[in-house]
């Protein structure tokens, strides 16, 4: 029976493979994590993929007729039809058929979702979004990441993700995002739009704390190293609540437009710096929502940190072969 089943979560993230295997309950029996290989070639990563699954089943003793499915979070635009990554920049892959290959590999279904949509649903079913309705999530990174899940299901297109919310125009003729596009929320709020912000109060001398601990690189200024330099430097700290108040700003029209429940805040961003990220966040969103909708929604920080994508893809591989199941026998 399906409620006898375990169930493997995979995250195929921009720098790491973590694979692992949960009991019926979703409790973690085994795990195990690889470093991503940029531009290794998809047979060679398909492969690394496989074998990080085989060592977590392993470390869980568990063997592939033990288990329901497996559910896996991938970046990049997905055929969800197919279960095809379309394209994924930072691992160099074009059209590549994960669904079919992990089916063949081992014999079970997988269920393939966007990463942050898995996560998403990760909140939904075991963290800050337990037991609501509707959820949004908010993950503010080197980009932006959304992702809704409304009724119990993930919220997408036919054949598509969707929920760009970093690519929420905000500012016009403002600063240019990773997709050249002017304005959007990642161009304003991300890690990095921030990072680069504080970089140059840095240069010009307005953050002796940032500059004497990390310098003027971006590449070095971490969401750890804003947190701590933001209890040093007021410009910091008024360049991460400015961009909390663009974040503030998506989460109004997200509000006007579905009306969730819970408004998830995740990643590292958030996690280095929750008090501060929250309270921003809530209090713009608070002020310039609608007043009918003012009370209707709760703005929550994340609860699972690195487990929110495998623990969700492996709960989504559980509900959607439950969905694919009931389409076949109507």
């Amino acid at each position: 029976m399906a409620s006898e089943k375990h169930w493997v979560g995979f995250d195929l993230g921009g720098t790491k493979m973590l694979a692992t295997v949960f009991d019926p309950d979703f409790k973690a029996l085994g795990r195990e994590r690889k470093k991503t290989k940029g531009h290794e070639g998809s047979k060679a990563g398909l492969a690394r993929i496989c074998q990080t699954i085989h060592d977590a089943l392993e470390e869980a003793d568990i063997s592939t007729k033990q288990l329901g499915g497996i559910g896996i979070g991938c970046p990049g635009p997905l055929e969800l039809s197919t279960g095809t990554i379309r394209e994924a920049p930072n691992l160099g892959w074009t059209d590549v058929p994960v669904r079919a290959h992990l089916e063949k590999e081992f014999g079970v279904p997988v269920a393939v979702a966007n990463d942050v949509d898995a996560g998403v649903f990760g909140e939904y079913r075991f963290g800050a979004g337990a037991g609501a309705r509707c959820v949004v999530g908010i993950f503010p990174g080197t980009g932006i990441g959304g992702g809704c899940v409304y009724e119990g299901k993930i919220f997408h297109g036919a054949n598509c993700t969707c929920m760009e919310i970093g690519h929420i125009p905000l500012v016009p003729n403002g600063p240019l995002d990773g997709c050249a596009n002017a304005g959007t929320l990642e161009a304003v709020a991300s890690r990095l739009a921030i990072s680069s912000a504080a970089a140059q109060a840095a240069y010009r001398g307005q953050a002796p704390f940032l500059l004497d601990r990390t310098g003027t690189d971006i590449r070095d200024i971490r969401s750890g190293s804003l947190a701590a330099a933001a209890a040093e430097d007021e410009a910091v700290a008024e360049i991460i609540q400015h961009a909390g108040q663009h974040v503030g700003l998506a989460v109004v029209t997200i509000v006007h437009l579905l009306a969730p429940d819970i408004v998830v805040l995740g990643g590292g961003l958030v996690e280095a710096m929750p008090e501060l990220f929250l309270s921003t966040v809530e209090k713009t969103a608070k002020e310039r929502v609608l007043s009918s909708f003012r009370d209707v929604f709760e703005i929550k920080v994340a609860k699972l940190g690195d487990d929110a994508t495998v623990k969700g893809a492996a709960a989504w591989a559980e509900t959607w072969s439950k969905q694919e199941q009931s389409s076949k026998s109507k």
